[in-house]
Parts: C-alpha cells; sequence; structure tokens
C-alpha cells in the first residue's frame, strides 16, 4: 500500500463532538500514528476537546482502553444496565419505580449529573504532559454567562481551569448545568460543532477532520486557497451520543481505525477495504470473465456486454463513476457482503476474489435483472 499524504508535512486535526460516538476518533488517531502522521496540533469541540488531551498526552493504550471499557456511570450518575435497557427500548427488566425516582431527580435537578465525568477528566488528564507536549491543544466551549463562544489554548491554563473547561467543551443538553469559577457553560457544539477555524486562524494549512456527525452547528468556514482539507468520516452509523457502551465503543474503534485506514492509503469500498491492485486491463478482463460465466448459455457478444450488461451493473451497484478498478471493486464489495464476510481486514482484489468465490460473484451479476 502507497501512502497518499505527505509524511513529511505535519497536520493539524480537527475533532468534531459527537458524544458517546467519539470512540472513532482514537480508532482514526491509532491509524495515522501507525502511518508515521506528525500531528502538530489539534482542535476539538465536545468529546472532541476530550479525545484532544488524550492525543495530545499522546498515550494511545491509554486513551483506547479508556473507550473500549467506557459504560454509562463513568460519564453520568445512572444506573448501567437500567441506562443501557432504556436507550434500546428495552423495557421487560427495568425497574420502573426507580426509573420514576431518576426522571424525578432529572426534572428537579435540571439535568443529568456528570459528577463521574468530571471526575474521570482529573483521573485520565495530567495537565503538566499536555503543556510539555510538542503539540498544541486547543478547546472550543461556549459560555453562557457571556453569551460567546471561547477558544482556548490548553497550555495557557492552570490544572484545574484546564479540566473544567474540558468538562465544559462537553457539556451536552442533558447534562446538569454547574457553575465553574462562577460561570456557566455550554457543549462547544452549540456554536461551532467542528473547530476548523480555530486552526485556520492559528496558521494551520494542512488539517485532518475526524467527523462523527454529532449534533450541532457547524460554523461557516472559508478555507483559504493554501489550506489543504482532508477528511475522515463514517459511512456507517456510531449509535448515540449518550450510547456509552463498551460493546459499540470497540465498533466505533475498529471503524475509526480502518475508515483512517481506507483515508491514507486510498482504499476502495464502502464497507470492506480494498487495496486496489488491478491495472483498468485486468479490472475490465474481470470483469468480463465473470459476466460471461453469469450469462453462461446465454447468447450474448462482447458489444453487449461493455454497452450494455456492465453499464446496468454499475447501476445496480451505484457504480458509475470512475473506471474499471472501480465498478470491479464494487462486484467483489457487494459479493462479500453476500457471503457475510468480516469486513475488518484490508484485501488486494485477489485475496477478495479468493475469498469469496466465483460463484458469489456470479450471483451479483443476476442477467434478470439486467
Amino acid at each position: 500500500m502507497k501512502l497518499q499524504i505527505d509524511p513529511n508535512t505535519s497536520y493539524a486535526m480537527a475533532l468534531e463532538g459527537g458524544g458517546a460516538r467519539g470512540a472513532y476518533q482514537i480508532g482514526a488517531w491509532k491509524a495515522l500514528l501507525e502511518a508515521g502522521v506528525h500531528i502538530s496540533a489539534v482542535a476539538g469541540t465536545s468529546v472532541g476537546a476530550l479525545n484532544g488531551a488524550l492525543i495530545t498526552m499522546g498515550d494511545l493504550e491509554r486513551a483506547e482502553d479508556v473507550w473500549s471499557g467506557i459504560h454509562y456511570s463513568e460519564v453520568m450518575d445512572v444506573d448501567d444496565e437500567q441506562m443501557g435497557d432504556l436507550l434500546r427500548g428495552d423495557f421487560h427488566d427495568l425497574d420502573v419505580h426507580r426509573i420514576v425516582e431518576k426522571l424525578g431527580d432529572l426534572i428537579r435537578n435540571r439535568g443529568l449529573d456528570v459528577t463521574p465525568l468530571r471526575n474521570w477528566i482529573r483521573q485520565i488528564v495530567d495537565p503538566d504532559v499536555i503543556r510539555a507536549a510538542g503539540q498544541e491543544l486547543y478547546i472550543v466551549t461556549f459560555s453562557l454567562s457571556d453569551q460567546k463562544e471561547l477558544e482556548l489554548r490548553a497550555k495557557d491554563l492552570e490544572d484545574e481551569e484546564l479540566c473544567d473547561m474540558l468538562l465544559a467543551s462537553a457539556y451536552l443538553p442533558a447534562f446538569r448545568l454547574e457553575r465553574m469559577d462562577g460561570k456557566l457553560y455550554a457543549d462547544g457544539g452549540i456554536r461551532d460543532v467542528l473547530p476548523l477555524h480555530v486552526l485556520i486562524e492559528n496558521g494551520y494549512t494542512n488539517i485532518i477532520a475526524i467527523r462523527l456527525y454529532g449534533p450541532g452547528i457547524m460554523r461557516p468556514v472559508r478555507i483559504p486557497e493554501e489550506t489543504r482539507l482532508y477528511t475522515i468520516a463514517p459511512k456507517e452509523k456510531l449509535g448515540g451520543i449518550l450510547e456509552f457502551e463498551a460493546e459499540q465503543s470497540q465498533k466505533n474503534l475498529r471503524l475509526g481505525y480502518y475508515d483512517a485506514m481506507r483515508f491514507l492509503y486510498g482504499l476502495k469500498g464502502e464497507t470492506f477495504y480494498i487495496d486496489a491492485q488491478w491495472s483498468e486491463e485486468q479490472a475490465r478482463q474481470f470483469l468480463c470473465d465473470a459476466a460471461g460465466k453469469a450469462f453462461a448459455g446465454q447468447e450474448y457478444s462482447l458489444r453487449e456486454i461493455h454497452e450494455k450488461r456492465l453499464p446496468a451493473l454499475a447501476r445496480r451497484l451505484e457504480a458509475e463513476e470512475g473506471g474499471y478498478v472501480d465498478l470491479a471493486a464494487a462486484l467483489l464489495e457487494a459479493a462479500a457482503k453476500r457471503r457475510e464476510l468480516s469486513p475488518w481486514q484490508i484485501y488486494t482484489e485477489e485475496e477478495l476474489l479468493q475469498a469469496v468465490g466465483g460463484e458469489a460473484v456470479a450471483e451479483v451479476i443476476d442477467p434478470a435483472e439486467d
């Protein structure tokens, strides 16, 4: 595989807010680290700010451990099992009286108690390591007291203030508001869920944005001509923003890692990850051979295959853009889905063809649908 970005360039990262979906960003960071990509700065909103702190500290193992074992009660003062059942809509084993009691507390206290998250930040985040790091961390939050967005440089903050502002950035609307140093704050996504402008305004010209599609406002940003913006984004759902469950987080870690690998190495595929090795001619020959096997016993010409059968296949697979290499990848991916192969592996075309077999490929090319 060939790296598609310059490994000799420094990059800044913009981390979008998205609550419990944040494991995706740590998975993506892992792939960037393995590829030797140098990160010079991180700007984060909400969970993006918390992940930014973990990234700036440089401890991947700890970050993975945090997310892979996360549960509701580490973030909110709730019962893990009851909260999980409630969010999944599984009401059979719910303690109704306990739920009613908690809802009463929620109304009286005007939100979920996030004391566990406050304590978690103080246990995990090391302000000294962040200030000594060779990269910058920018935290985006919103001051309700002052009615303005704040973009804070972590190295300018004292220990207590740094931890408080990380918490302030992640104050989702469902969380109980508490004053910090006499002021109230809200999740940074209320004004800027993906803090690109912070990095641009501080002179960074190579930016990697890691999306979570979290709730909030996308602040309009003019991208200067000299700035190159790259995006790593999920094509699958990452779960709910309050779904702090280990199983979902572990899936998001994997997805973030492989999506970043797709970005880094130009892998083909939507659900699968295909390291395209074939030339256009090799891909064309594969498609013609596969079509010939699928239409065995029928009269057809090469012109019919090229002008009718393959265009119809491309429409069905939503692969009308690109060349034969792209269509071949789409066909192999469809066959892999039919065979229910695990997507958590990088395949060449030959490896994926061997895994699915020619019969599965022929089943995708259904002449009745052409």
